[in-house]
Parts: structure tokens; sequence; C-alpha cells
């Protein structure tokens, strides 16, 4: 038969207890909302939606083009220079998601000959670049510099060090200072993808390698995504001008795909703005991360410290954390659940983020269901 095979893997998923479904939700879903990645609360806030609206009456519905043909507007630029400025770096690119941002960044960084140095608990994207990259990988225990030390030490040649800023599983922050030295060490160059960290670490939100003082460093290129702080959808590349101007030249995912839709750059921009005008949304998505873990750690449960916006609490198995997510959301709460294989150590969790707009007695609604419907 015909893709017979992939009947086979189906049943291999359900007696793991791997099945995945979609799931579509209401405009208006009654769940108190700690599954998204809106960590500042913007994708519904009025400026942002109404940036969006005009940038799509003013711009049209789609860019129409790959960036080097028609999809560049002046949408696009301005929202480059803001980033940038934003982030203290010296220029960015914008891409249709953070995903072909990763993609971008790595591959076009690690041609023939060079050495790609990853983390193991990389994000997806990242390790889907470093195996598109043309260069060879070595991937290292996680957030240990003097692994990356190890792995420099064997390579004469370009060479790069690639990591999450904040973990999207544990939401665990990478020890960047100690990265970005033992990269000079060896005249590396070290590249981060900040997805977790804009709009929620550093000076008002301006990142992790803005808070690890690293912001502006020619040695130093940042990815970001626009869906998770900002609200929208997109991703950015930040770095130094020539790095820039080399994705242009040479990133698939830049020339090949049809430029970000301005409705999302146009939101994008909007909750840039808000931010840089309301800069204590980023203390208070922490602040709301520390309180949930608190919470549920004097609860019982065995959550992880946050150093960013996700909070993670271990289940006792894939199956188990299907139906404590499924019982949260019969109690009114949406939870993410993350099994095998999106979790590098096979242990599964119910992973929660702390959004800037959530009230006290949210928080303790939350951690209430949790601690009722635990397996």
């Amino acid at each position: 038969m015909v893709f017979g095979w992939i009947d086979e893997q189906a049943e291999l998923r359900r007696r793991a207890g791997l099945v995945r479904t979609l799931r579509p939700r209401p405009a208006d879903s009654p769940l108190l909302d700690l599954a998204s990645n809106d960590y500042l609360g913007l994708a519904r806030h009025p400026e942002v939606t109404e940036g969006a609206a005009r940038a799509a009456r003013t711009w049209g519905g789609g860019a129409t083009g790959s960036r080097l043909v028609t999809g560049t507007t002046e949408l696009h630029t301005e929202l480059e220079r803001e980033l940038a400025d934003f982030c203290g770096a010296e220029a960015a690119l914008v891409f249709s998601s953070g995903y072909a941002a990763n993609l971008a960044a790595v591959t076009a960084l690690a041609p023939h000959g060079s050495l790609i140095v990853s983390d193991v608990g990389n994000h997806a994207s990242l390790i889907d670049g470093c195996r598109l990259a043309r260069g060879s990988t070595q991937v290292v225990a996680h957030a240990e510099p003097d692994a990356v030390r190890k792995a420099l030490r064997t390579h004469d040649g370009p060479a790069i060090a690639v990591s999450d800023t904040v973990f999207s599983v544990d939401g665990d922050a990478a020890p960047l200072a100690a990265l970005a030295e033992a990269c000079r060490e060896h005249g590396a160059g070290l590249v981060v993808d900040d997805a977790h960290g804009l709009g929620v670490l550093g000076d008002g939100g301006r990142g992790a390698p803005h808070a690890a003082g690293l912001a502006g460093a020619d040695d130093l290129v940042v990815t970001v995504t626009l869906s998770k702080s900002l609200g929208s959808q997109g991703g950015a590349v930040l770095g130094p001008a020539r790095v820039i101007d080399h994705l242009v030249n040479a990133a698939r995912t830049f020339i090949f795909d049809t430029g970000l839709a301005p409705a999302a750059a146009g939101g994008a921009l909007a909750a840039l703005k808000l931010l840089r005008r309301e800069p204590e949304r980023a203390a208070r998505a922490r602040a709301v991360a520390a309180d949930l873990h608190a919470r549920l750690t004097a609860a019982g449960l065995e959550a992880v410290r946050p150093d960013a916006a996700v909070v993670s609490v271990r289940a006792p198995s894939p199956e188990g954390a299907v139906r404590w997510a499924a019982e949260c959301r019969a109690a009114g709460l949406a939870v993410g659940c993350f099994r095998p294989p999106s979790v590098p150590d096979g242990i599964s969790r119910l992973r929660l983020t702390a959004r800037a707009d959530l009230s006290g007695e949210q928080i303790a609604r939350a951690v209430r269901v949790i601690g009722e419907t635990r397996p």
C-alpha cells in the first residue's frame, strides 16, 4: 500500500502516548490562557491590532513577492530600523518567521569547512539549521561553556557556537557572557536565538544579549521572533551590518521566501513602540513567572525556577501529561503539554507561560487547578 509505513508510525505514536492533534480555538475562548507565548499580553492590544489592520489597508493582504523583488515595503524597513535600535544592534533583517530566521542565520554563517557547536537543548529550528548547513556540527552538553571550548579546540577554521538564550522547555537561561568569552578565545562567532528573551529580559525588554552586556558586539548575531512578546508573526536576525548584508545575498530562506505580510509587520512595529512606552511590562512578566513558581512549589509540585517567563512542571509520563493538560482544560485552564520528541531529556512537562497582564487572582486560580488535577 502507498504510504503504508505511515500507519505503522501512527500506531507507534499511539502506543507511546505521543499522538498530537489540532485543537482550533474560538475567538472568544473562555479558558484562562497559560499556554500561549503572548508574554506581554499584546496580541489583542488595541494598538497592536490597529497597527496590523492599518498596514493591511495600506499595503494589502500580502507582501506580493520575495523581499528582493516586491516583498520589501517601507514598513519592513522601518520595522528593521526600530528592532535594531531597540536591541542595540547595528542592523536587522526581517523574515517570514522566527524559524526561517534561524535557518538563515545558521546556514549562511556555517559554510564548507566551518564548525557549528550546538547546545543539546536548542530549539528545533536551530537544530534544523545545523542539519542544513554545509559545515560540520558538534552537539555539546547543555549550557556548558567549557564544553563549547573543548569543541572549538578540535577545529582550525571558521566556527560558530549556537544557543538559545532562554530554552523553551524549562525556561532556563544560557550563560551568554561565558559563552561569548569561550567563543572569543578561539575567534569564533556566537549565534543566539532570543525568541524567549526579547520583551522579557534586559532593560525594558531589550533581550537577553542586552542584559548580558553583549548588545552590539561585532562577533554576535541574534535571532528573534515577532510572535511571542510582540504578539504578531515573523522573525528577524540582528547583528553587524556586514553580516546582515551577507544574509541578504546568501540566506535561502530570505532570498526565496515571500516577505512577511504587511499586517504582521505593522502589528509588530506597533507592539515594539508600545513596549518602548511601557517598559514595565517586561518586569511584570518576570514577576508573574516568579510568583507562579513560588505558588506551584509551595503546593508541592515539581516546578523549574524560571529565568524568564516560562515555568515548567514535571509530569509522570507522556500519557500522564496529556491527561493532566486535558483535565486542566476541562477546569477552564489552558496549559502547554510538552512530550518527546519536543523535550530533549525525555521528561514530559506541563509548560506554563507567564503573561504580564495576569492578575494575582488568575495566578492563584491557575495554581489551584493544576494542583487539584495532578496525576
